[in-house]
């Protein structure tokens, strides 16, 4: 962690932006219409080394057995299951936009039982329903879990997830969700960060390429294009065109803090109005040494615990006050943190204070 919080601090201070050169449109922006479509469905994982669910406590797997062997034409009406290598799961899968009939996509899969791992099993064919509860992809294949478990007689090691997998191209394509781009007389960029002056530039890069009025900033997050004014053959002539365009984004001051890991991201516009900063570090002791008094030999008596408590406060040494001026930038915030010498998680309590203190012109997201 202290090599990582010293590369940040030194990248944070280097002359260089953080956002420097431009970048294209078709990574700042999302086409409106133009987009994925989320898939579940549920099934049976076979073929795991006694890993899979317990039946007592996973009646739910006896019953997607029960289920799948009746329409294999396998009559197992009042038969009880004892078997330890099938797992319930769900199948989650994202269908990307414009997909066929017969293309491939990826899955995973995740036990909802008690299974212990689904390492090494194969998932039985699932299909797939979308949020319109119609069948859009059949599932099938072999997981791939990232996860070890290791087990003895008294304990028990686990790495990762086991319970958890994937099937790259486990599933095939079976229906297509329908959407006629090239009927849109309009095309909307949706900008993934919204932002006035990105969506101005935006349009202004894309009228340039076409020295025309093609493109329109409707708000912060929207730029509307216009197939006829633009005289390309459709929508998606035009969007091939303009994706590549380079833009130089405008990116909002902002602060970003992780208080479980330390980290610490801030951008280059950050500004401080004039501030003093101290930061010192006090330590509480209090130590319990009970004594235990008994009576001498052979005199009456019983044996009494005594309390004995010694408590003391101490200030860390190296404690000052670092005071930062108005319009202070980022590298100078980051000098003068770290000429305190304050530790990571010390850095964003005093980043909070000054935010709180209204002198942080930024935004502060806490995580």
């Amino acid at each position: 962690m202290r090599w990582f919080f010293v590369l940040l601090l030194l990248l944070l201070c280097s002359p260089m932006p953080l956002y420097a050169g431009e970048i294209r449109i078709k990574d700042l922006v999302e086409f409106d219409g133009v987009r994925s479509n989320d898939l579940v469905g549920y099934g049976l994982v076979v073929g795991l080394n006694g890993t899979g669910d317990t039946l007592r406590n996973s009646p739910f797997t006896e019953e997607i057995m029960s289920n799948l062997l009746e329409r294999l034409g396998v009559n197992v009406a009042g038969e009880q299951f004892r078997a330890k290598n099938v797992a319930a799961v769900f199948v989650t899968a994202s269908l990307p936009p414009f997909s066929r009939a017969g293309s491939q996509i990826d899955v995973t899969v995740s036990a909802i039982g008690d299974a212990q791992s689904l390492m090494g099993g194969t998932l039985v064919m699932t299909p797939l329903n979308g949020a319109d509860g119609q069948i859009y992809a059949v599932a099938q294949g072999t997981v791939i879990s990232g996860g070890v478990v290791a087990q003895g007689d008294a304990s028990s090691v686990t790495q990762g997830v086991p319970t958890s997998g994937s099937i790259p191209e486990g599933a095939h394509v079976e229906r297509e969700v329908e959407f006629n781009l090239a009927s849109l007389a309009d095309v909307r960029l949706a900008l993934r960060t919204p932002d006035f002056t990105t969506a101005e530039k935006i349009e202004v890069a894309i009228n340039r390429e076409f020295g025309r009025r093609v493109a329109t900033m409707l708000d912060s997050g929207t730029v509307s294009l216009s197939v006829a004014e633009a005289g390309m053959r459709s929508p998606a002539h035009l969007l091939g065109r303009i994706e590549n365009i380079d833009v130089e984004p405008s990116q909002r001051a902002r602060v970003v803090v992780d208080q479980r890991s330390g980290t610490i991201v801030m951008g280059q516009d950050v500004r401080i109005s004039e501030v003093a900063v101290a930061q010192g570090g006090m330590t509480l002791r209090v130590e319990e040494e009970p004594l235990a008094v008994q009576p001498n030999p052979f005199a009456r008596g019983e044996t009494v615990v005594v309390p004995r408590t010694d408590a003391s406060i101490s200030e860390a040494p190296g404690t000052g006050l670092a005071r930062l001026s108005e319009g202070t930038s980022l590298a100078q915030v980051v000098e003068g943190l770290n000429a305190l010498g304050v530790t990571p998680h010390d850095m964003i309590d005093i980043l909070k204070s000054i935010n709180a203190a209204g002198a942080l012109h930024a935004e502060f997201v806490v995580q």
